[in-house]
Parts: structure tokens; sequence; C-alpha cells
């Protein structure tokens, strides 16, 4: 039989290559270049933001739009309870859509429940987003959804963040990159903090002074970034230890009818005293004086720390102190430990103290930024407002530029900042 094919000739050859490399290229400059959606909660569990991002070839971002959305109270306190051990034997109440015959009875029945509603609350979020952007699903290449840490342990191996992206899939119809941090903990990291990388890219125009440049991010954990001037390979970042995970936490177990979850401007810090006695014994704590890479959360700085530490001061120095001033030593203990993470690398690295970058909702606590004013006079204290980006949206534009940088097949995590052997792309695509 007569093979009646025809064989293509070098002509045709070179054709389809050609073909082939320039719809590679439109392709790719779509994801370099279109819309990605960053979602996060945090430690804080305040609520949960979204931005729309835009970036173009060099990093440089554009916020194209933003929402914030409170948790709805039974999933912030199911969550609240599955980030600590055994937590969830304080969870009585009746859930959405669950009669109670059929209430979750262990831990990880809750955890596979509270995974799904989480990812049902955040396709929520983002079908809200864009409808009040405008802006289609279609042109949106993929959303950066972190979810929720409810355990973080670096020196087991692993960390797990509860969220189910098959159904932020499902509900929007847009493809989900999370599972952020075990990728980097495969090859031996922390798999934390993940956001250096993208300050790195946010202010690399703000690195090329002569001064360095510190990040320092005040979210549930406190987190540094420090960006010597012209040397983007020598990039450190690890948590300093707590923010407002226990100031938020106490001030809501002395405020239960509060309409705020938080401490507003640090007015009822301001109002107590700080008891050094306490300070020094809360900077006892070990995870202070561990070396870098480090990085820590709720499993370690808790409300169930904190009474532990007030009960054990109380028996051992015969003192009460009120909850204001309890209040004012927590403000004291995440301004001091970060500013002595500071003072460390200032003089570790020889820094030359230039601008100091403050985000997350710490931010807009103008007592606890000048507590780290006071502390750090050298340094150029202002927050990345100045810089063209609101404190609020800088850890979700975080996870829109993670989601492009898989999409785009690039690593995203800094081995020097997280004690990775190597560079490797991060995260998990469920397409939609």
């Amino acid at each position: 039989m007569t093979n009646t094919e025809p064989t293509p000739n070098d002509s045709t050859l070179d054709d389809l290559q050609e073909l082939e490399s320039a719809l590679s290229e439109t392709l790719f400059d779509n994801f370099d270049t279109g819309y990605y959606i960053g979602m996060m909660s945090g430690t804080s569990l305040d609520g949960m933001d979204a931005v729309i991002c835009q970036f173009d070839e060099s990093d440089n971002e554009k916020i194209i739009a933003t929402h914030t959305k409170p948790f709805p109270e039974y999933l912030r306190d199911t969550l609240l309870a599955l980030c600590q051990p055994n937590g969830i034997t304080n969870l009585s109440h009746p859930v959405k859509n669950i009669i109670l015959e059929q209430q979750p009875h262990s831990e990880l029945e809750w955890f596979g429940w509270a995974s799904r509603e989480y990812a049902e609350f955040a396709s929520t979020v983002v079908n809200e987003l864009l409808q009040q952007s405008g802006i289609s699903a279609d042109d949106i290449l993929a959303i950066g959804c972190h979810g929720q840490t409810v355990r973080h342990r670096p020196k087991l191996g692993f960390s797990l963040q509860l969220v189910d992206p098959n159904v932020i899939a499902e509900r929007t119809g847009i493809s989900v990159v999370t599972d952020f941090r075990r990728r980097d903990m495969a090859v031996g990291g922390q798999g934390a903090p993940l956001a250096p990388a993208f300050h790195l890219a946010l202010f690399a125009d703000a690195t090329q002074s002569d001064k360095d440049l510190i990040v320092v991010n005040l979210g549930g954990i406190a987190n540094i970034t420090v960006l010597p001037a012209k040397q983007a390979d020598k990039v450190i970042g690890y948590d300093t230890g707590p923010a407002n995970i226990l100031l938020d936490a106490w001030y809501q177990d002395h405020h239960p009818d509060s309409t705020t979850l938080y401490d507003d401007a640090g007015q009822w810090a301001q109002s107590g005293t700080v008891n050094s006695e306490l300070l020094t014994q809360f900077m006892a704590h070990p995870y202070f004086g561990q070396s870098a890479p480090k990085s820590t959360g709720r499993e370690e700085f808790n409300l169930g720390w904190l009474t532990q530490q007030l009960e054990q001061f109380s028996l051992e120095t015969k003192q009460t102190v009120d909850a204001a001033s309890v209040q004012a030593t927590l403000t004291q203990l995440t301004s001091q430990s970060l500013c002595e993470a500071i003072q460390i690398e200032t003089d570790r690295l020889s820094l030359q103290p230039g601008n100091l970058i403050v985000c997350g909702g710490g931010a807009y606590n103008p007592n606890l930024i000048a507590q780290i004013a006071k502390q750090l006079p050298e340094w150029q204290v202002a927050t990345s407002q100045e810089f063209g980006v609101s404190p609020t949206w800088v850890e979700a534009m975080a996870f829109a530029w993670l989601a492009r940088q898989t999409i785009m097949g690039q690593a995203g995590n800094l081995p020097a900042v997280t004690g990775a052997s190597k560079d490797v792309v991060l995260g998990q695509v469920c397409f939609a």
C-alpha cells in the first residue's frame, strides 16, 4: 500500500515552528501581564481581603480593584478553634447548613468541613469583587488563595492550610493556585515567610538608593524583610514574634460587646502602663532567642499561652496587672521583639539605615508605630501608603504575585529567607 499522506517539507516545518513560537509568546505575555486575584485572611482572622492586580514585565504592580469581607462568626470561631490543638472541644454551636445530628465530631471532620466552608466564603468574596469591579471572570488568569494556616510545624516538616480550591474553581470559573508552603518545605525550607520575594519585587525601585531598606509586616505575626541597597541576592526575612495576634485576642476577651475586633488606634493600650517585669517574662519565650530562618504562629502565641503567662507572673510576683496594662505590655512586646531583631540585623549586616516601610493592620496603630520609631531613631519609619500601596492590601497582593509566578513556572521562594536548599516553583494549580 502506498502512503498517500503528504510529507511536510522544510518550508512547512519552518512555518509551523514560527506559528508555534508566536502562539507561545502571546500566551506567556498574557500570563505575564494579565489580571490576577490575590486573597489573604491571615492569622488575625478578622476577615478576608481580595485584590485584582496587574503586573508588567518588570513586576511593577497595579491594583485594579479591592474588596474585604468579615468572616461570619460561626466560621471564624471554627477557624480559631482549629488553630490550636484540641481547640474543637470548645465548639458547641451548630454550624450553617448542618443539622445537630450531623455535626463534625473530631478535629479531622471539622478540618474537612471548614476547608469547604472557607472555600465557599472565598468564592463569595471573589464573585463580589468581580461584580463590584465590572471585570469578568474570563479576564482573570488565576486566583492566588493561601487558605487559612491552622498548623505550622516546620520542625516536623509540615504546614497545613485549610481551603478546598476545587470549590473556588467551580464557583468562580477561575483557576486557583494554593498550597504555597509545602514545595519550599520539601527542599528543606520553613515554608515561611512567603512575602519577602514579593517585597523585593514591589520595592525594587526603593532598593536602588544608597540606604538599606526594611519592610515590616504587622499582621497577626510581625515579620521583616531586609532589602540591602543594590544587593538583591542578600535579601533575608523572618517572623520576629507576635503582633496583632495577642493584641486582638486580649482585646476581644475583655470587650465581648465591642463592634470592632481590635484595639482601635491602640487607645486602650495607651490607657494602661507597661509592666517591665511582665515584659521581661514575655521576652523569655525561647522563640526570641532562635536564629533565622524561623517562623511562628498561633501554635506558640495564643490566648492560652498569654493566660498561662499571667497566672505564672501573679504566682511568682504576687502582682496583679490590670487588663489595659496587659494590653500596653503586649504592644511593647511586639515593638521590642521587632526592634531588637532589626537592630541585630543592622549590626550583623552593617546596614545603612534608610526607609523602614510598615504594612499590615498594625500600620494603622499609631501607638505601635510611635514605639517602633522611638526605638529605631536612625530609620525613617513610614507606612507603605507613602510608597504608593495601602498597608491593607500588601499581603493579598503578594498572593496574586505568587499565583503569577506559579502560572509562569517561576520560583516564588527565597532560599536565604526560608532556609530552602534551592529556588522552587511554589503552589498547586486547580484549573477551572
